[in-house]
């Protein structure tokens, strides 16, 4: 039986986007362990047949004996169950986990979900962490990422050598079953759009505030429901001004059943973020049947179709937004209606989270049963 070792930075990133793969790998006949910072859901994720274990890692944290801790437990969960693969999920993982299989000689593969700010910052950190990258990828059996411009990026960089091989996923997919499709809400007058991500600037909240703010003076009908929490605390005296003026509907953070009743009541997302992997949040609301409004750059253009779908806007542009919004609002309701179908179809072709799973598996029966070693 194929031994697969699941390491990763939060729970959230199993819970959330990954039980589906977990599943699979389990009714594909393999024995998985998920190690990640054990929190209350540790039963949900044993639910799904595999084993859990805790291993400490910081998400964000630069302190750098922690960091080599966090090898010093990978290799001791590594020598524990003996995998025949670890994947790996987020930056953290994909360095000092990868370092630790180097050091005892086992296969892995990694998960790219996004370069967040490290390209986009020229300082110090942002080089260690590249270099960190460079030696965690360099003996991978495989790196995959959510859209070609991080893979792409990241071999103009050096961080990905010629000979590691790469695979292109659809994200993490979206579950057809959980965000299932819902019917478009009636035609009364208000055209209601939805935010969904975590408050802080590289998502687009500045854009953002200042768009919807012309938009409701020329359009009072329309509602801007918001939700997430805080990771920027300079953002919450706008959130707070703008909440109480009644310009944006602020819900903070909710569950993913309550974002999906939101969700389903509004007619369109937004999303002006200014980098991505791949957005898991406007694959899962085209997966409810709603229109979108997202920057284009890539890990978002993916995810919908022009004036078919949804409506692209530039990036860290607030006019550019607006008028996004307001080719939205113009948009006869039919036709909106149309557009939230599509974006379900587009979702049913090329996001179902079960091909996700399938090039995951594909990939480690080749490497498992390779007699090609890196070592």
């Amino acid at each position: 039986m194929t031994k697969i070792l699941i390491i990763a930075n939060d729970e959230s990133t199993i819970l959330n986007f990954r039980c589906e793969i977990v599943s699979s790998f389990v009714k594909s006949g393999f024995d998985v362990t998920v190690c990640y910072p054990l929190a209350e859901n540790t039963e949900s994720i044993a639910s799904l047949g595999c084993k859990v274990e805790n291993v400490n890692v910081s998400r964000h944290g630069t302190d750098i004996l922690q960091d080599l801790k966090f090898v010093k437990d990978c290799k001791k969960l590594i020598h524990q169950y003996h995998p025949d693969i670890v994947l790996t999920y987020t930056v953290k993982p994909n360095i000092y986990a990868s370092i630790a299989c180097q050091s005892i000689k086992t296969p892995y593969l990694n998960n790219v979900t996004g370069l967040g700010s490290v390209l986009q910052n020229k300082g110090l950190l942002s080089s260690l962490i590249l270099k960190l990258q460079k030696i965690g990828y360099r003996k991978s059996s495989c790196v995959f990422f959510q859209n070609v411009e991080n893979r792409d990026k990241l071999k103009e960089a050096g961080v990905i050598g010629e000979n590691t091989p790469t695979v292109i996923l659809p994200g993490s997919g979206v579950n057809l079953e959980k965000q299932k499709y819902e019917s478009f809400p009636p035609n009364d007058g208000v055209t209601r759009f939805v935010f969904v991500s975590r408050v802080r600037a590289d998502k687009g909240y500045n854009e953002f505030f200042e768009a919807v703010q012309h938009i409701k003076q020329k359009y009072p009908n329309t509602e801007f429901h918001v939700i997430g929490w805080y990771e920027e605390e300079q953002l919450t005296p706008m959130v707070d001004k703008l909440h109480g003026e009644g310009v944006i509907i602020y819900h903070g953070k909710k569950l993913q059943e309550e974002v999906h009743e939101i969700e389903k009541n509004c007619n369109c997302l937004i999303h002006p973020t200014y980098h991505e992997g791949m957005a898991n949040v406007l694959l899962e609301a085209a997966a409810t049947g709603r229109p979108v409004i997202a920057t284009n750059i890539h890990g978002c253009m993916e995810a919908f179709e022009e004036g078919i779908t949804g409506f692209g806007c530039k990036v860290k542009d607030a006019r550019s937004l607006e008028e996004a919004i307001e080719k939205f609002i113009n948009t006869p309701y039919e036709q909106q209606v149309e557009m939230g179908r599509r974006g379900r179809e587009k979702m049913e072709k090329e996001f179902d989270r079960n091909l996700v799973a399938q090039k995951y598996i594909e990939m480690i029966h080749k490497v498992t049963e390779s007699d090609q070693a890196k070592y």
